[in-house]
């Protein structure tokens, strides 16, 4: 008996120690770091400008227009970059094509007007 019990006890000693030296904290973190949850976290490295433009200004600063590009191997497909124009307001996507730096560029019509818009590989829509 007093094997059975002194064999259970060096298993379970055994078995915490890994649990137990992965919760081990070994310094403090810098005194001006933020939260994941505070700075966006990696919501604020992917998540597409896909705003949709003002209404009655699709150029309005701090929305698609503000958008900057960023060139890149594009694997979108044209009817995927037509759907991401649509969510963000654009109509009658025409002449969309790839450019020799990956981004996707033709017109929409917004409100009426015809303008120039684009896509570059992250999904980031741009009036052009």
């Amino acid at each position: 008996m007093r094997q059975t019990l002194t064999a259970l006890t060096l298993l379970t000693v055994v078995g915490l120690s890994p649990a137990a030296a992965q919760t081990t904290v070994t310094g403090k973190p810098a005194p001006d770091a933020t939260t994941s949850e505070k700075s966006g976290g990696q919501n604020a490295l992917t998540r597409p400008n896909t705003d949709r433009p003002e209404a009655g200004n699709p150029a309005a600063t701090g929305t698609a227009a503000g958008a900057k590009l960023e060139p890149g191997s594009n694997s979108f497909t044209e009817a995927q970059v037509r759907g991401r124009l649509e969510e963000a307001g654009y109509k009658d996507a025409k002449d969309l094509k790839k450019d020799d730096q990956g981004i996707w560029r033709g017109t929409a019509m917004m409100n009426g007007k015809s303008v120039g818009v684009g896509m570059d590989f992250k999904g980031n829509v741009a009036v052009q």
